[in-house]
This record gives C-alpha cells, structure tokens and sequence, in this order.
C-alpha cells in the first residue's frame, strides 16, 4: 500500500507545515547543538526505517507497508485512511502520522505553527506492545527508580527500564545537575513521572503511564489549557523553560513539548523516531 504522503511529494514540490525550505522532502538537516531536523512527510518506508532504527531492541524491520517486530508480530505503517484532520490525527493515528509533524530539535523556542504538534500523535497499540498496558499492570514489572539530580533535588522517580529509558534519563539528569544554580528552579522538585491516567480533558492514555515521560518542576511551566484563545481561537505561545534545559532533553532522544502549538512546556517525553541526536545515523541508511 503505498503512502498518502508519499503521492504527495510525487507531484512535485510540497509545502511543509512548519513553513521549513528543504529542496528535498523528507530529508534531514542539521540544526543548533547538533541535531537533525526532519522534514516531512516522509514515506512509508522512510517512516518504518526511522521506527527500526529507533526501537532496535523490538523491531526487526520493515517489509512493505508493515513494521515487523522481533516476535513476529506486523504492524501497518500507514492505515490507508488518506489525509486526517488534527483531530483525527490525535484519535486514530497509525504509525505513519506520528511522524506527520516534523520536530525541530535544536532550534529556539518560537511559537509552534498552528496545529503543528509533533508527537502528540501516538498510535497507542505501539506504545502498549512495546512498554505495556498501565490500566492492565503491563508496566508495572518494568518500572525502575531513579534519582534525579543527584547533588542537588535527589528526588527519586519511577521510569521504565525499556528502551534503555532509565539510563537516558538518567545521562539528562547528570546534565542538569551541572549546570549553574540558576537553572534549578526549573529542575525540581519535578512534578512526576509514571502515572497511569489519561491526557487532561480526553480519554487518550497519557505516556506517562508508559514509564517514559517526565514533568519538570511546575514554577515556571506553561501549559495551553491554563490560556484562554484569542478572538480567531487561537493560542499565543508561552515558555519560560531555558534553551539548556531542553537541549539536554533533547540529546538524549526526549521530545519537549514547548514544539507544540498545543504546547506543555513542563513535558518531556522519550522518542527517539522523532528526534535523532548528531552521529546516530550518520554513515548509515537507517534513519
């Protein structure tokens, strides 16, 4: 089956969301701190190459419009749905539209375009199948603690251990506590880690049930259920959280949720497939 997406870029140039201009569609360039911005839409086997290369201790690989996993199991790429409205995307994406917008690691933290949200789109089968099903105890067994800031908050959190999850956060915590006392307001205490809930005002399961998000402290947080929108029904970017903070995040495969218009600037989330840090495919075909 071949890609919605894909058709798109057939017949010729194509004009991508975040207003970004890239000669070539689906391609990656580098932005601040070395980070690789990829510009959508990708196809589908871009798509399944960028999912193996990130989740290479589940996936085995892709075969067609299929993400085939280590046990056997074959997950479609892309639903075959065509186009999906915002909201859409939020509620029944496949494994294609989570990577329907690109994420532009590394760069200032300037108001998203509108709808633009990359990664708030999660085709949830992935994540349950993968880190396990909070509602059915699926993730309790996978839960480790770790100590956040060690020299300074030692907060303990719990995360997953899949994925090397744990490990990664721990490497950003380490980053954080070297930087200058300035920075600590920001840090802790961190407002939470693993809950097993819902998104605010939806039914959606947030990824913090998953082990594999993390809230920094709520001082100076922004979160765009706490606005009101203007007369047109728009939200007006808020952020307070320093470019070092992210960056650290963000070097480690964690997403931020300052990138989205719908923006939750106290939200840090692991995915990798989203943001790919320097070196890691350099060299290579996978990603």
């Amino acid at each position: 089956m071949g890609s919605r997406r894909s058709l798109a870029r057939c017949a010729g140039n194509v004009a991508i969301r975040l207003g970004l201009s890239i000669a070539v569609l689906g391609s990656a360039t580098v932005a601040g701190g070395g980070a690789r911005v990829f510009a959508g839409p990708l196809s589908v086997d871009a798509v399944g190459r960028r999912l193996v290369a990130a989740y290479p201790d589940f996936l085995a690989g892709v075969d067609g419009n299929w993400i085939v996993w280590k046990d056997g199991t074959r997950m479609a790429i892309d639903d075959g749905l065509g186009s999906k409205s915002h909201m859409a995307l939020l509620e029944t994406p496949d494994l294609e539209d989570m990577l329907h917008w690109p994420y532009r690691a590394g760069s200032p933290a300037e108001p998203p375009a509108f709808q633009s949200d990359p990664g708030r789109a999660r085709h949830q089968p992935f994540f349950d199948k993968m880190y396990g099903d909070c509602t059915k105890g699926g993730t309790a067994d996978k839960l480790v603690e770790i100590v956040w800031l060690p020299t300074k908050a030692r907060q303990r959190l719990l995360v997953t251990r899949v994925n090397g999850v744990a490990q990664r956060l721990e490497a950003v915590s380490r980053k954080l506590d070297a930087l200058p006392t300035k920075f600590d307001p920001y840090l802790f205490p961190a407002a939470g880690t693993y809950n097993c809930r819902p998104i605010a005002g939806t039914t959606r399961p947030s990824v913090h049930g998953a082990g594999i998000a993390v809230d920094i402290a709520l001082k100076h947080a922004h979160y765009w259920r706490w606005t009101k929108p203007d007369a047109g029904g728009r939200y007006a970017f808020r952020n307070s959280i320093p470019a070092e903070i992210v960056a650290a995040f963000e070097s480690e495969g964690f997403i931020w949720g300052g990138r989205w218009y719908h923006y939750d600037t106290m939200h840090f989330e692991y995915r990798p497939e989203l943001i790919e840090t320097a070196g890691r495919c350099e060299g290579t075909t996978k990603c």
